[in-house]
């Protein structure tokens, strides 16, 4: 059996995939990781995954299984690669996903190269998803069992080196098999409500730490219509992104909406429903996982944000290794910044970080 460690966040779900592998009798050890950031008050991050109430909950539910526990202080990699990203990217006008930044930079790197480097031989976490070798050698990452929990879209970034390492013990599970499985361990977490904000912006407002990192981006400026006429003003870029209708104080009787961020003129552009639709883009930083590269034209189904619906796509090579991506039915605001992941059923085929070109329809 293994020697598997286990990213322990203080949740219900890191917790079962430390029972499901002491169930089946691999040498578990668990580790939580320190990310809270050094200029906030660590009470104030008790019910996200990165404060100390996190870390005792973590703590608990490794004694009550029976594991060692350990606590690691990623601070300042979590600071520089997450929350700075976070902070750069509304400051650049484009609309961040930090999940995806950690799990890049923090879980799926640092973490699983300073546990390969004590001897342990895989990392496991809570995500649902599902890894698998396919038949011509190649690792396949694939949607979870619990297809509303999914969450292989955060998780398109992973390299083959590393999903070669991992393990996502709960993503053969639904939701309320993992809450069940808990309350058999006895495991306090059991009930434990899923987080619904970012983990390091407890109160709910972000504009708070791009602000403290980037006070350029909460300059107010201009709000233009499609037509550049003047019609209103901004609070600060990093208020807004495409798509977002709330916050804008404008008059009159048709909604309006954020069209495009141009963060170098500090300046919205707005229009209406329909100049939301996004009729092609193009991805950067793109990470194949299912294929070695993309060698022509592929009919795929694409997701834009973790919380929209995959839609249909084609998708096709374009110079410096970027993709094009194509929508026969366009969706709405595609955010220059987010992921941009592509599927074929439940495998993940890889995915890109959407550019910041203008590929929308401006009706």
């Amino acid at each position: 059996m293994a020697r598997v460690a286990v990213a322990m966040s203080g949740g219900v779900d890191s917790a079962v995939a430390a029972a499901l592998l002491v169930r089946d009798a691999h040498e578990v050890v668990g580790f939580t990781m320190n990310l809270w950031p050094s200029w906030v008050p660590q009470t104030e991050g008790g019910a996200g995954c990165c404060g100390i109430g996190a870390i005792d909950d973590a703590r608990a539910a490794a004694r009550a299984l029976g594991v060692p526990h350990y606590v690691l202080n990623f601070r300042d990699a979590f600071e520089r690669e997450v929350i700075g990203y976070f902070a750069g990217e509304y400051a650049h006008g484009r609309t961040p996903n930090p999940c995806i930044a950690c799990n890049r930079a923090i879980k799926f790197r640092l973490l699983l190269e300073r546990v390969l480097a004590l001897g342990i031989d895989e990392l496991a976490t809570g995500h649902y998803a599902r890894v698998e070798l396919g038949p011509d050698g190649r690792y396949r990452l694939r949607r979870a069992v619990d297809v509303r929990k999914d969450q292989s879209y955060v998780l398109a970034g992973l390299t083959q080196a590393q999903l070669a390492r991992v393990r996502f013990p709960v993503g053969a599970y639904t939701k309320p098999e993992v809450r069940e499985i808990a309350r058999q361990h006895g495991l306090s977490v059991a009930n434990k409500p899923d987080s619904q904000e970012i983990c390091f912006v407890p109160r709910g407002d972000y504009s708070e730490v791009v602000a403290r990192l980037e006070p350029a981006a909460v300059r107010p400026g201009p709000i233009y219509d499609l037509t550049g006429r003047q019609i209103g003003e901004h609070r600060g870029v990093a208020h807004y992104t495409v798509g977002q209708r709330r916050g804008l104080g404008l008059s009159g009787a048709d909604p309006r909406y954020v069209v495009t961020i141009d963060a170098s003129g500090n300046a919205l552009v707005v229009g209406d429903e329909m100049s939301l639709g996004c009729v092609e883009l193009q991805a950067v930083e793109v990470n194949w996982i299912a294929i070695p590269c993309l060698t022509g034209e592929r009919r795929v189904t694409a997701r834009i944000r973790h919380s929209a619906a995959d839609v249909p796509a084609v998708i096709a090579p374009a110079a410096d290794g970027r993709v094009r991506v194509r929508f026969p039915d366009p969706p709405r605001a595609a955010a220059p910044g987010q992921a941009v992941v592509f599927y074929e059923g439940d495998v993940v085929l890889g995915g890109g970080v959407i550019d910041g070109s203008e590929h929308v329809v401006k009706g």
